[in-house]
């Protein structure tokens, strides 16, 4: 037998349920998961701020061990540690997928959202879109990764060869971010919630240049921009921060509307982007250079059954990097 935290219904807890453990079909595998990062799209899940298949088991950023291979899996063997990103799966035929944007695909599969997900002690996955975890990174260490590192990778690739860099919201994905733009030769400048000293001596430990109250300007002009926190109204004011030519990244799945604004903060080949899913290249390149930077994840680790104590206290922002589920 297996468990998972359930969620039935938008807005109630998750609730502890008892299943038989699934059996992977045709190019899955099944995963005995060793941890799984709580990220801010599972609140947006739990809170019902995007809508998928109810009842769902929430959690994509899966680290764990192989224990069965389906029908045709050949690029990994029981026993293998491998990580079960967002995307789970796509339709392969799509325009999107045909032209290399497998992140856009009409008829995707997403792990805790479409499909069964991580908040439990196994899960099936599509092999094609597992990573293999580098031996530098623990279990709990690497899980943060799985879609902090990811969507905060392919964030800062869409920012563009930027040197001066904002990041508004410093919480997992932003703690991750910090370390490979300044391995890059970046200056980062942190931006958070009005008076959160401690996320402020957070990013300043970790080398950003500067790290302020969200509302002011920055120190420099900034070259490019990334938001995390999904707050429409920070697309504006890093509007007001990067300089002409420059670019605002919105890397959340949800974010509260976006205040109106003048066309003069826009003009000046400014541009607004948002960031949609991620692809398997994207995990392939980033998990090479985390490697490499190395990146050091700061995570708090909560068995399954806090699944919700944890979920609360990320959605009061006091999770200092990453949380972390260890079944």
């Amino acid at each position: 037998m297996m468990h998972a935290m359930q969620l039935d219904r938008p807005g109630e807890l998750l609730h502890l349920v008892e299943r038989q453990v699934p059996q992977p079909g045709a190019g899955e595998l099944l995963v005995e998961i060793a941890a799984c990062g709580i990220c801010r799209t599972d609140l947006h899940v739990v809170d019902g701020d995007i809508n998928g298949a109810l009842p769902i088991v929430p959690g994509h950023e899966i680290v764990g061990r192989v224990r069965a291979l389906g029908e045709g899996v050949e690029e990994f063997a029981v026993g293998d540690r491998v990580g079960v990103p967002w995307l789970g799966r796509t339709c392969g035929h799509c325009p999107y997928c045909l032209s290399n944007r497998e992140n856009l695909c009409h008829d995707p599969l997403f792990t805790g959202f479409t499909r069964d997900g991580g908040f439990a002690t196994h899960a099936v996955a599509d092999a094609a879109y597992c990573f293999p975890i580098p031996d530098a990174f623990g279990d709990v260490e690497a899980a943060p990764m799985l879609c902090a590192g990811l969507i905060g990778y392919r964030a800062l690739k869409l920012a563009g060869e930027s040197e001066a860099l904002g990041l508004y919201g410093f919480g997992a994905a932003a703690h991750i971010l910090t370390q490979v733009a300044i391995w890059q030769g970046r200056r980062v400048h942190a931006f958070t919630r009005p008076g959160d000293s401690g996320a402020q001596a957070f990013a300043r430990s970790l080398g950003a240049s500067s790290a302020q109250d969200s509302g002011g300007p920055p120190p420099e002009p900034l070259d490019a921009a990334i938001i995390f926190a999904p707050v429409g109204a920070l697309v504006p004011e890093a509007l007001h921060a990067v300089r002409k030519g420059g670019r605002v990244v919105c890397a959340g799945i949800h974010m509260s509307d976006i205040p109106a604004f003048p066309y003069a903060d826009l003009w000046g080949a400014r541009a607004i982007l948002s960031v949609a899913n991620l692809t398997r290249a994207d995990g392939r390149e980033f998990f090479d250079i985390a490697a490499q930077v190395p990146v050091r994840t700061h995570t708090t680790a909560f068995p399954l059954a806090a699944a919700n104590e944890a979920l609360e206290r990320l959605r009061a922002g006091r999770i200092e990097g990453a949380a972390v589920l260890v079944p």
